[in-house]
């Protein structure tokens, strides 16, 4: 393995997370100002990239207990149906997203209730002038994808003060004694994500994932790929993926078993056909892949279950970083679309 360069502490940062939602849960108390759930009829998450991922987060782990629906979005507009009896919890780290920025100011002059997760920039001072709640992003964390817990709890919590995910602190409770957990195994010389680093090699992970634990989890597998081993990841969902992706597989096996690798992830809440199935697709991808690798959740609960497989993946996509010589941290090609969208705009 190369030295491992990290000019940024993502190790260190990522590492970090069961304090990180320890902070977070600390850091809130009860919100004043939300509505009454009676007034509304849904939930939109507004947030792009990691944010969005956030918000992700707390939407798949809300979901099963929700009355309502809830929506994460990005963009530049908000769906048309928001209005008076939506709820909009917009989170963004810097509070300066332009996306999140017009999509909110939209939703807010359509009645919308608002929520504000974010360390300052315009989206504190938007939600000031509605006066609305603003939630903390607690920390110093690198860069917002090593932020995760700071910007998904304040969004489950609000969930939770409105009857709309109950039980949430609990559940991050037991989360956070996976995490502690998990962190001891991925720190040690025999880390399994190293394992599965090894496996992947220099081929390109597709990842499977059913059910909104494993599909979340699936995403951001595909995402910590992209930004900290700066590499191509893919990743679909169980069992949407047996009636297309699986089809794909049909021809090609020359080249894609040298090409990708199948990780499937697993967790106690899958459907029982969903489990079949994920049996059924590698044995017929078996053959047209180079590896086919199962990383299993652990802990109690699907909160648990769900941050468990991010930290597994985020530390995977770290140790692929580390066998490149790669900085995980920094994003170049962000940077520098950024300065270019500013020099088209000017």
């Amino acid at each position: 393995m190369s030295e491992r360069i990290d000019t940024l502490g993502m190790w260190d940062a990522m590492l970090a997370l069961p304090e990180q939602v320890e902070q977070s849960m600390a850091a809130i108390g009860t919100i004043g100002g939300l509505p009454n759930i009676s007034q509304l009829e849904h939930v939109i998450i507004l947030g792009m990239g990691d944010s969005g991922f956030g918000g992700d987060v707390a939407a798949a782990s809300a979901r099963p207990f929700s009355s309502l629906p809830i929506v994460v979005y990005g963009g530049y507009l908000p769906p048309s149906w928001v209005g008076s009896t939506t709820l909009v919890i917009a989170i963004s780290a810097s509070g300066t997203t332009e996306e999140t920025l017009e999509s909110l100011e939209a939703a807010v002059e359509s009645g919308a209730s608002l929520v504000a997760v974010t360390s300052g920039g315009e989206l504190e001072s938007l939600a000031r002038r509605a006066s609305a709640p603003v939630l903390p992003v607690v920390g110093s964390a690198p860069m917002p994808r090593a932020a995760l817990g700071a910007m998904a709890v304040p969004a489950m919590l609000t969930l939770e003060q409105l009857g709309l995910f109950p039980g949430a602190r609990t559940w991050l409770t037991d989360a956070v004694q996976q995490l502690k957990k998990r962190r001891d195994e991925l720190s040690g010389d025999a880390s399994p994500a190293r394992e599965v680093a090894r496996r992947i090699g220099r081929t390109m992970p597709i990842i499977y994932g059913g059910g909104v634990i494993g599909t979340t989890a699936a995403k951001r597998w595909k995402i910590a790929v992209n930004h900290n081993a700066k590499a191509p990841a893919f990743w679909a969902q169980m069992p949407e993926l047996c009636h297309n992706e699986l089809v794909g597989w049909g021809q090609h096996g020359d080249v894609t078993r040298q090409v990708f690798t199948e990780i499937q992830l697993r967790h106690e809440y899958e459907h029982p056909q969903t489990s079949r199935r994920f049996q059924y697709v590698e044995e017929k991808t078996l053959e047209v892949m180079n590896d086919i690798v199962s990383v299993e959740a652990a802990g109690e609960g699907p909160v648990a279950q769900l941050l468990d497989l991010v930290m597994v993946g985020d530390m995977v996509s770290l140790e692929l970083a580390a066998v490149e010589g790669l900085d995980p941290g920094p994003l170049p090609i962000v940077d520098d679309l950024k300065a270019w969208l500013d020099m088209a705009a000017s």
